[in-house]
């Protein structure tokens, strides 16, 4: 059986992709606030590629598609759930390095993003720095490893909805 089918219609199965994307969109801002975990600027983008993929799903959800709405919405949520696993990738790449192979703290993602054009913060952000080399762990896995795993699933299970077939009552 087809793990998409528990789900009685596509638009509970977008629903349930948007809920988890907030869900741990608001753990990352309880990490931040509450925990006092500054994220890095690769948490940032990652954080970006979850809202968009959470976006995704939400639109899913809304216009409840039929096959072709939701083939659409598959390729949505490559591109932003594909996104979402190469900066979740890079990320364990840099936390893999030695401190000493990256560059030293710089400006803080606020500061780059006030006075950089963007395309320049976003590369400064991939080159990694010592920042993104703390690794917190969670469940035993770094946060970037749970990113990883969750954008690879959300976007495998959005390629499964293409062919949901509801419940029959």
């Amino acid at each position: 059986m087809n793990p998409v089918n528990l789900f009685p219609s596509r638009r509970l199965a977008y629903l349930f992709g948007f809920v988890v994307c907030a869900s741990l969109m608001g753990y990352a801002l309880y990490l931040q606030y509450v925990e006092m975990l500054e994220p890095c600027p690769m948490c940032w983008f990652q954080r970006i590629a979850l809202v968009c993929l959470g976006i995704v799903f939400l639109v899913g959800a809304v216009l409840n598609p039929g096959r072709s709405g939701a083939r659409t919405l598959a390729w949505a949520s490559l591109l932003t759930g594909g996104a979402g696993v190469a900066l979740a990738a890079r990320h364990l790449y840099i936390q893999s390095l030695p401190a000493d192979q990256l560059p030293s703290c710089g400006m803080g993602i606020s500061y780059m993003l006030e006075t950089l054009p963007f395309l320049d913060v976003f590369a400064r952000a991939l080159k990694g720095s010592v920042e993104c080399n703390k690794i917190d762990l969670i469940l035993g896995l770094p946060i970037p490893a749970w990113n990883l795993l969750f954008f690879l699933a959300a976007v495998i299970a959005a390629f499964l909805l293409i062919n949901h077939r509801a419940h029959k009552a």
